[in-house]
């Protein structure tokens, strides 16, 4: 059995995430430089046999489109060009920075551990992960 990747695609770097062989339930994994995302990509799903790839989708809270997220559906186009046998699924990933800024406050840590950037992104990665694996369940 396979598992699920999920990520958080950004300019500058990429939160990563990975599911269990179930599938229930999501794992922080990492924050990739995205100019290296190709490569590491390729490491990850054959060492982890991934199945299938979540990517955030950000939107306006009026659900319009922004800049951010035609870049983002440009990297999914990356992605189907380079892993074609993957789907690649959508996942609306508004609030997702802001809660996984809460959950690093909320679990104790010092303040210059919570202003890591790449942090944010690989717990933003796990919550779209949580909430696609959670929707599939139900």
């Amino acid at each position: 059995m396979g598992k699920i990747l999920a990520i958080d695609y950004g300019v500058k770097r990429v939160g990563l995430a990975l599911s269990d062989e179930m599938k229930i339930f999501a794992f922080g994994h990492s924050t990739v430089d995205t100019k290296n995302i190709q490569q590491e990509l390729k490491k990850l799903i054959e060492k982890e046999k991934i199945e299938k790839i979540v990517l955030g989708e950000p939107k306006r809270l009026n659900n319009e489109i922004s800049e951010t997220t035609q870049i983002v559906y440009r990297f999914r186009a990356d992605l189907n060009k380079w892993f074609p046998s993957l789907d690649v699924v959508l996942v609306d990933e508004r609030f997702t920075s802001k809660m996984a800024q809460n959950t690093i406050i909320n679990s104790g840590l010092r303040k210059k551990a919570r202003s890591n950037k790449a942090l944010v992104d690989t717990i933003s990665a796990t919550i779209i992960l949580q909430t696609y694996l959670e929707t599939k369940s139900i």
